[in-house]
C-alpha cells in the first residue's frame, strides 16, 4: 500500500482523540507540519505526525494531501528555521493574505526573511525567526519564555492562544534544536537523567507525578529552585526536592517531583 502524505497550510490544526467535533484534543499541526494518512472515515483522517509521532484524528478540510513530487519537495526543502516568538505574521507574497504562525512553527528554505512552500513564497520580519538552534545559555532562555508568559493551559494545545505543560515544555525546546516527545511521560524517557535537582541547570526538564506514580506534568528549569511551567497558565514558581511550591495557590505543593532530564 503507498504512503499518503499530507501538509498543514493553516495556521494550528486540532488533532482530535476521535472521530468527531466534541472529541478531546491530544495535540495539533502547526503550519508546514506534515503527517502520515493511516485512514479515513467520512470528512475525518486519522494522522501520525512525522514530528513527534502523535496519532489522532483531523478534519479532512484542515490539511492537504500531497502527492508523490510535493513530498520530495516538502522533504528535500531546508527546515531549520523556526518562528521564534508566540504569534508572528508571515506575508504570502502571491496574493498578498497573511497567515499567523505561532511559535515553533518551521520555515521552509528560510532566508533573509523570506520561505517557501509548495512554490508559494513568503515574508517575514526576520525578529520574528530563528534562524538557526539558539545556543541554551542563560540569556537565551529567559528572553525566549518572557513572551509565553500567561499563555493560558489548554489541554493538547501548543500555540499562543493556549498550550498544555508538555506542549509548552516541546515548543521551547524546539528552538534550542532538541525534538522531544509529544506527552510528559514520553519527554520523561529521552535525554538523560541529571541525578538530583541540586545538580540542575537552565533548561532542564522536571517531571511530576499523580499519586498512582504515572508522569503527569513537566516544567522547564531555570536554575535549581525556580521552574516555568503551564498548570492554568505559563508562569514562573518554586521548586525544590519535594516539588512545585506554589504561593498563588495558597502556599502549597500543587506537584511532587520524581525526575530531572537534560537534552542538551
Amino acid at each position: 500500500m503507498v504512503m499518503k502524505k499530507a501538509i498543514v497550510l493553516h495556521s494550528v490544526v486540532p488533532v482530535r482523540a476521535e472521530a468527531h467535533e466534541t472529541a478531546a484534543q491530544e495535540t495539533q499541526l502547526l503550519f508546514a507540519e506534515t503527517c502520515t494518512v493511516l485512514e479515513q472515515i467520512d470528512r475525518w483522517i486519522r494522522v501520525k505526525s512525522d514530528t513527534d509521532g502523535q496519532e489522532g484524528w483531523a478534519d479532512s478540510k484542515m490539511i492537504t494531501l500531497l502527492n508523490r513530487n510535493e513530498w520530495q519537495q516538502v522533504k528535500a526543502a531546508c527546515r531549520i528555521a523556526r518562528v521564534k516568538m508566540p504569534m508572528a505574521y508571515a506575508l504570502s507574497v502571491n496574493n498578498g493574505q497573511t497567515v499567523p504562525l505561532t511559535a515553533g512553527t518551521v520555515l521552509p528554505d528560510y532566508k533573509d526573511g523570506r520561505f517557501e512552500l509548495l512554490g508559494a513564497p513568503f515574508q517575514i520580519d526576520p525578529a520574528m525567526v530563528a534562524e538557526q538552534p539558539l545556543e541554551m545559555t542563560e540569556q537565551n532562555v529567559m528572553n525566549a519564555i518572557r513572551f509565553f508568559l500567561n499563555i493560558p493551559y489548554l489541554w493538547g494545545g501548543k500555540n499562543a492562544m493556549g498550550m498544555d505543560c508538555s506542549g509548552f515544555t516541546q515548543v521551547i525546546h524546539s528552538l534550542f534544536g532538541h525534538s522531544l516527545l509529544r506527552n510528559a511521560s514520553e519527554q520523561a524517557r529521552q535525554g538523560r537523567i541529571v541525578k538530583s535537582l541540586r545538580n540542575a541547570q537552565i533548561g532542564d526538564l522536571a517531571f511530576f507525578d499523580h499519586e498512582d506514580g504515572k508522569i503527569s506534568h513537566v516544567g522547564l528549569l531555570l536554575d535549581n529552585g525556580r521552574i516555568v511551567h503551564c498548570s492554568g497558565r505559563v508562569k514562573v514558581e518554586k521548586v525544590d526536592e519535594q516539588g512545585i511550591f506554589s504561593v498563588e495557590s495558597g502556599g502549597v505543593y500543587t506537584h511532587h517531583l520524581v525526575a530531572v532530564r537534560r537534552y542538551a
